[in-house]
């Protein structure tokens, strides 16, 4: 393997030997379309992280369980969706969108939510269930109800059972199991 100085920009790099030589040109545009890339990566991921963070907060936590109480009797499992569900949704959004940007901006001045929300479309299957789940609530309706209807039949107390599906077993040997007999002999 050689790397030949080919001018400023761009260097070939000869793999082989003999008549099985393969010339290949490496550009420093590469390098730095790599490190701009990763930048943008390494803020995306940033970003993220503070989002984690934010969303776990207890006051984060408060504010949307507030909310949440304050409208869940609203929501009906049905397939028709009320009106007032339409100023709920913006009420939401409008309250806890603006509160998570105001806390990234807090913690990163320099935070763009239009340039987020480009680059969140970008890394869409690299970000956590939860995460995403809760930024999916703040754009798709259907979400947004499905939460409150989960919510409405936690405080109702119609929460999922899955005791029904609960098998026990054991993984050592029972007492009820019969003994071997002294008088056996092991097959030879």
């Amino acid at each position: 393997l050689d790397k030949v100085p080919y001018n400023n920009f761009v260097s070939k790099v000869v793999f082989g030997t003999g008549d099985r030589v393969v010339e290949m040109e490496d550009t420093e545009d590469d390098d730095l379309a790599t490190s701009v890339s990763s930048a943008i990566d390494a803020e995306f991921d940033t970003v993220i992280g503070h989002m984690e963070d934010i969303i776990m907060d207890e006051d984060f936590q408060q504010l949307q369980r507030n909310f949440m109480d304050k409208y869940y009797l609203e929501f009906e499992n049905t397939e028709e969706n009320k009106l007032i569900y339409t100023s709920i949704f913006q009420e939401y959004i409008d309250l806890l969108e603006k509160y998570i940007e105001q806390q990234l901006i807090e913690r990163r001045p320099a935070f763009n939510m239009t340039t987020f929300i480009t680059s969140l479309q970008q890394h869409k299957d690299e970000i956590s269930g939860d995460i995403f789940d809760m930024l999916l609530t703040f754009t798709d309706f259907l979400a947004f109800k499905e939460m409150f209807l989960d919510y409405r039949m936690e405080k109702e107390g119609r929460g999922l059972d899955f005791s029904g599906d609960l098998v026990v077993t054991s993984l050592s040997k029972s007492s009820s199991m019969p003994q071997t007999s002294h008088n056996m002999r092991p097959f030879q």
